[in-house]
């Protein structure tokens, strides 16, 4: 089995290790023997998303938006038609606010892709925390860092994930990221899926089953992986919890 990945304008989007989430998946291919080719676009290469299984927007200044964005209008369709057929994506941040139909900031509207129905308007001040999330289909929260102007809000779509610590889309509905289809939105970083390899391995099952029908990965060993994830959430979520009591 072969997984191809796409990651799009490394060059303008990388602002928060978003190559971090590449290596990660790489890696965890590798290690249960899943052939993994990573495909890097700048600005003028021609995207054909029918050959991808596997695409990562990452996150940039606003500045950045707006170069790839007019890049992304005209490849909008094809985008729209890959994630309407089930494609995976892990949109990170900036690409994250890229999804929805626009976002607004104190320099002007950045036109988004409008692939999820969601808008993004700038708030002051930034929300800069650790961010810890609970999504009840996954065994275990979901960890990471959260700096971000924006204030996001995904109508009536599913949240990546419940707040526990933290602020999350807007400070205000206690909800994090999206989830649309395969589509995979979200504010964390740091990179996002070193430390929580769970959430990895839900994007590569999920592409395993669109191209070959099956979405069953071998277990690996994620003791360190957990523990740290674990430090996390007892650290943020339970001392917190304990401050209340």
């Amino acid at each position: 089995m072969k997984l191809k990945i796409g990651h799009l304008y490394p060059d303008l989007l990388n602002l928060y290790g978003d190559r971090g989430n590449i290596q990660c998946m790489k890696k965890r291919c590798e290690w249960r023997g899943i052939e993994a080719e990573v495909q890097e676009f700048e600005l003028d290469d021609p995207v054909d998303f029918s050959t991808l299984d596997i695409v990562l927007l990452g996150g940039g200044s606003d500045r950045e938006q707006m170069l790839v964005c007019e890049k992304l209008r005209g490849i909008k369709k094809s985008f729209r038609d890959y994630v309407e057929d089930g494609g995976s994506v892990i949109a990170v941040c900036g690409g994250y606010q890229l999804l929805g139909h626009y976002y607004d900031t104190d320099d002007g509207r950045i036109e988004g892709l409008s692939l999820v129905d969601l808008y993004t308007e700038q708030g002051s001040p930034r929300l800069i925390s650790n961010i810890v999330i609970q999504n009840d289909a996954l065994k275990v929260p979901i960890v990471g860092f959260e700096n971000h102007g924006g204030r996001t809000y995904i109508n009536g779509n599913k949240p990546l994930g419940k707040v526990l610590y933290g602020y999350g889309n807007n400070e205000k509905d206690k909800a994090e990221g999206v989830l649309y289809k395969n589509v995979i939105g979200t504010y964390l970083h740091g990179p996002l899926l070193p430390k929580n390899p769970h959430v990895c391995d839900l994007l590569l099952a999920n592409a395993l089953e669109r191209k070959y029908g099956v979405n069953e990965l071998a277990p690996l060993d994620d003791t360190q992986e957990l523990e740290a994830n674990r430090y996390i959430v007892d650290r943020f979520v339970s001392a917190s919890d304990s401050r209340k009591d």
